[in-house]
Order: structure tokens, then sequence, then C-alpha cells
């Protein structure tokens, strides 16, 4: 027997469409979320700033205060990956 092949209508995609537009989008980030990430690009960018140069390579900046900074700007960066958005109900 031969099938009958069937589009289907256009009242399901309308449907379907307007299900989608009425949900709000919740995104994974909240804004302070980005607000810190961009602190912790810009410590460990301060951190390798500090860590450049070619005179006097076992200055105390260069072999402590450097790579404490950016330690601390890659925590600052996990801070603001696991930090949970604000609740607004």
């Amino acid at each position: 027997m031969a099938q009958k092949i069937t589009q289907p209508s256009g009242t399901v995609k309308t449907a379907a469409k307007n299900t989608a537009e009425s949900q709000p989008v919740h995104f994974v980030f909240d804004k302070s979320n980005y607000t810190w990430l961009i602190a912790a690009v810009v410590v460990v960018i301060l951190g390798f700033f500090l860590m450049s140069g070619t005179t006097d390579i076992y200055n105390t900046t260069k072999i402590v205060i450097a790579p404490l900074t950016v330690l601390a700007g890659f925590g600052i960066g996990f801070y603001a990956i696991l930090k949970k958005p604000d609740t607004k109900a």
C-alpha cells in the first residue's frame, strides 16, 4: 500500500513559536558574574605585567608578588564562575 505524505500544518509552528517567546530567557551568568570575571582578567594581566622584564630576574616582585597576583586573579575567576546569580523574586 502507498503511504500518504502529509505536511505539518502552519498552526503547529506558530503555537511553538508563541510559547517560546512568552517564556523569559534565563542566562547562566548574571551581570555581577561578568564584573567579577573582568576583574579577574585585569588582575591576571597585572600579575603578568609585574612578571615581565629582563633586568634583575631575581627581584622579589618577579618571583613572589607577581605569581601570587596571578594566582589571586585565577582565584577571582573561579569565584566568578562558581558564584550563583542573584535571585530576584
